[in-house]
């Protein structure tokens, strides 16, 4: 089967908020075998609404559309769909009581404006959505279907995982879609791309590979389509990637290298701490963001002066006299100055000039050092960068994380 998304919204056009909604509705769809064929944002317009839904409901199984039904004046996604199935507006029970029991939950007073949540075409089955006020609603016409639900994230992931997904494959047939994904660091994706080039040809008609660069990194992505009479197993298929580019791949199965270094210090019982300048507090931030860092994470400090290396971190003062901030004396002293007051097994450390001013022609824009400290020694290396800020930061943590999890993973 096939879909198209639709989301609705000035806000998404104008820029001032960010179209989450499309990718987390695509990765569960994929997730669930559910072919995504386009996604399309259109503004607070009748017009624009209607036609959009007209077109993708005569190219896809299954519309999906998110957005505009709210309480207010701007919302117009349902009146639009009550007109657009020739059906009426009526208040629907689950609907309302599911409205009363929110309600109710926050001691707040039902008003009219709010009972209005209630109102859906008479046609639409509601699909109760147990985290908010705004009805899902299920349309069937002629084989195709169309959903509408709320556009606040977080309403639309669980009505998708809990209502919408499910139903779609009992109504629909789906294929089994199976995602691995493969972090690749320390090779550009032009160059990975021609030293894999034999065993991508290779490859089975129903196995796509996707290169996704991001900041000093490739993550491949291989995506299989099977079913009962073409099976692929992908973990044998991978052995042919190792011997080719083995030495570049720092792990597989997660999204991002913060994951995977989050997922190595767990198995391995180990702990972390984290001594920043140049990344001002980013390397700890993307970890402690994942759940469950607090079994391995002991803490970081942000010492963005000197004065806070030398009484936070312990650098000698005589160090940053006679190498500067920026240098491999002070980021090993760094490293080892956070995992001994700490107590971690393994401290890492960043400085640099990120940009885009304060470089030097000793030390240009995007120099960076970095230090992993540990009881078997401290290792340091020295990074350049262009002159992007974020960029800079970006792949600096990305170094930090695939060299670390190198290390983790080679400790017997």
């Amino acid at each position: 089967m096939t879909t198209t998304i639709i989301n609705i919204g000035d806000e998404l056009l104008i820029g001032q908020v960010v179209n989450t909604n499309a990718s987390t509705m695509s990765r569960l769809l994929t997730e669930a075998g559910i072919a995504v064929r386009r996604t399309v944002v259109v503004g607070d317009v009748y017009h624009d609404i209607w036609t959009a839904v007209d077109e993708a409901l005569r190219e896809s199984d299954a519309v999906l559309v998110t957005g505009g039904l709210g309480p207010t004046k701007d919302d117009i996604t349902k009146k639009l769909l009550c007109d657009y199935f020739g059906s009426e507006l009526v208040e629907n029970t689950t609907a309302l009581d599911n409205v009363k029991r929110i309600f109710a939950a926050r001691g707040y007073e039902l008003t009219p404006v709010n009972r209005a949540q209630a109102l859906v075409p008479r046609c639409c089955e509601v699909l109760n959505n147990d985290l908010g006020t705004a009805p899902c609603m299920w349309f069937a016409r002629d084989g195709h279907v169309l959903v509408s639900m709320p556009g606040v994230p977080f309403e639309m992931e669980w009505l998708m995982r809990n209502r919408v997904v499910p139903k779609l494959q009992e109504t629909f047939q789906t294929e089994t879609i199976i995602l691995k994904n493969i972090l690749v660091q320390g090779i550009g994706e032009s160059f990975l791309s021609d030293l894999i080039e034999p065993w991508e040809t290779a490859l089975p008609d129903n196995v796509k590979l996707a290169y996704l660069p991001v900041a000093g990194m490739v993550k491949l992505r291989l995506t299989c389509r099977t079913n009962p009479s073409c099976p692929t197993d992908l973990t044998s298929l991978t052995e042919g990637l190792y011997t080719l580019a083995g030495q570049y791949i720092v792990g597989e199965d997660c999204e991002t290298l913060p994951e995977l270094l989050h997922k190595t210090l767990i198995e391995r019982g180990v702990t972390l701490a984290t001594a920043e300048s140049c990344t001002g507090g980013t390397l700890a931030s993307r970890l402690t963001a994942l759940a469950g860092a607090s079994a391995y994470f002991r803490g970081g400090v942000v010492a963005y002066s000197n004065e806070v290396k030398e009484c936070a971190l312990g650098v000698k003062h005589a160090t940053l006299e006679a190498h500067g901030a920026v240098s491999e004396e002070t980021v090993r002293e760094m490293a080892e100055g956070v995992r001994q007051r700490l107590r971690a097994d393994y401290g890492v450390a960043t400085t640099g000039v990120a940009g885009p001013g304060g470089g030097s022609p000793a030390k240009p824009v995007g120099t960076v050092w970095m230090a992993i400290a540990s009881a078997d020694g401290t290792e340091a290396k020295l990074l350049h960068y262009g002159d992007r800020r974020q960029q800079t930061i970006d792949r600096t943590c990305n170094q930090v994380y695939s060299d670390l999890v190198r290390k983790v993973k080679s400790k017997k």
